[in-house]
């Protein structure tokens, strides 16, 4: 039988009998959107008890975390839409007040241009696109003129560091992710001005990347923006690469880049022909050589399972289903998502927890689109294990053991940003905001596709 008929066969049998993994019982939606707006709001106040006008919370400590030498407002910017979307009218105005009073991007500071893109950059835009402030422009656009200093490399391909005073640059060994994960947060500064000079720069950088992969449509985990050659040929979907597939795909579909396309079809008939490894009638994705395809590591984690959401939204339902079917069975192991694991042999290779949301954010991208109950039912058993393992005594934290469940003090912005605001959105009722009139970042940020005519 062909090959291409026995794997859709088995992923096929796959979707059709996870249907049993769980319980029938009906999920009150409204009751458990209520559930993770007041985890929300106790995170959030955690926040301005211990940690208010600073980066983020330590909520073990109680105490606070910068990036740098100056509070950059990580938690405020990147909570403020997941807010607005919660209907906390209030917590808004007072983060607003705080952004507006306090953030100045005017400091002579070195900043890693991917965080600062997706967190700030995506989130002001967010900002200004959900409550209209011309305030929020204003941050964007100085924010955005402070990192195009990045993609002056010989390549186009931008550099790792920059200097928000200086536009100094270094780091020229970077990686597809944080090359290729700017271009819809650039994208949109261009609609937001009329200005090209943005989209261009960025388009240039990553078309720049895609020609460079290989003739399997695969790309390596590092390469040097000024000679184009590739440093690291480990080739997979995890951290480093990860949302490099995700933004060719959302670039494509939000700026209508046939280019974009082009190089997401080459890239995905690739993936799925090489990464792709069914083990024990379960779909993951492993680690290859880009050149040669030889599998490397059976290595799948807690980044990987964005790659579900990416499939469906790609129009791929069948495939995203069956590898979100391994992403939940890899979350039940130990009750919660390693941060790594060998599917092959069983065995977590990475113990910690960082209250990622990619699982979280694949089952929403699935019941948006299939409108299937069972990724309800996923939900819950990530609110729960959210609550049972990571709820300290104010805030939520990471986990520095899934197996023994020690917390380790850390709750990053993007716990507020993507993890709760997709869970939210898996449960909160019609008319909260319509999955077909956005494309989110990466970092859950909702860019309006009508802003981007």
């Amino acid at each position: 039988m062909n090959k291409k008929i026995i794997s859709f066969m088995l992923l096929f049998t796959v979707v059709i009998s996870s249907t049993n993994i769980f319980s029938q019982t009906e999920i009150n939606k409204k009751l458990y959107a209520e559930k993770v707006k007041s985890a929300f709001l106790d995170s959030w106040n955690a926040y301005k008890k211990y940690a208010w006008g600073h980066d983020a919370l330590k909520p073990l400590s109680k105490t606070y975390h910068n990036w740098h030498e100056v509070s950059l407002l990580m938690t405020p910017v990147d909570a403020f839409d997941t807010m607005i979307l919660m209907g906390l009218t209030s917590e808004a105005e007072e983060a607003k007040e705080l952004i507006f009073n306090n953030l100045s991007f005017d400091h002579d500071l070195e900043v890693q241009n991917f965080e600062i893109t997706i967190r700030l950059l995506g989130g002001l835009i967010s900002a200004y696109m959900w409550d209209g402030d011309e305030r929020f422009r204003s941050l964007v656009i100085d924010l955005a003129d402070r990192l195009l200093p990045v993609f002056d490399s010989p390549t186009g391909m931008p550099y790792t560091f920059v200097n928000l005073k200086t536009g100094k640059t270094r780091g020229e060994i970077n990686n597809p992710a944080e090359i290729g994960t700017l271009i819809l947060e650039f994208g949109a500064v261009s609609k937001l001005t009329g200005d090209p000079k943005y989209y261009e720069k960025v388009r240039k950088g990553m078309l720049e990347l895609a020609k460079r992969s290989s003739s399997k449509g695969l790309v390596g985990t590092t390469i040097n923006v000024e000679t184009g050659e590739w440093i690291n040929t480990d080739s997979h979907i995890s951290g480093m690469i990860d949302s490099y597939y995700e933004y060719l795909l959302k670039a494509a579909i939000l700026f209508d880049d046939v280019e974009m396309m082009n190089a997401f079809n080459k890239s995905i008939e690739g993936i799925n022909k090489y990464l792709a490894d069914e083990v024990d009638g379960r779909l993951w994705y492993s680690h290859v050589n880009m050149e040669t395809g030889e599998r490397l590591r059976t290595q799948f984690g807690a980044l990987d399972a964005f790659f579900p959401a990416v499939l469906a939204l790609s129009g791929d339902v069948e495939r995203a289903a069956a590898l979100q079917e391994s992403c939940i069975w890899m979350w039940n192991l130990h009750g919660i998502e390693p941060e790594q694991y060998d599917y092959a042999a069983d065995k977590v290779l990475s113990e910690a927890y960082y209250l990622r949301p990619e699982n979280i954010e694949s089952a929403y991208y699935l019941y948006q689109i299939t409108n299937d109950e069972k990724y309800l039912q996923m939900g819950a058993v990530y609110y729960e294990s959210l609550i049972k393992y990571c709820k300290a005594d104010e805030g939520f934290a990471h986990l520095e053991s899934v197996i023994t469940k020690k917390q380790s003090d850390n709750m990053e912005s993007f716990f507020l940003a993507e993890t709760l605001k997709y869970l939210y959105l898996i449960f909160a009722t019609e008319g909260t905001l319509d999955f077909n009139s956005v494309i989110f970042n990466t970092e859950a940020h909702p860019f309006k596709k009508s802003m981007m005519k």
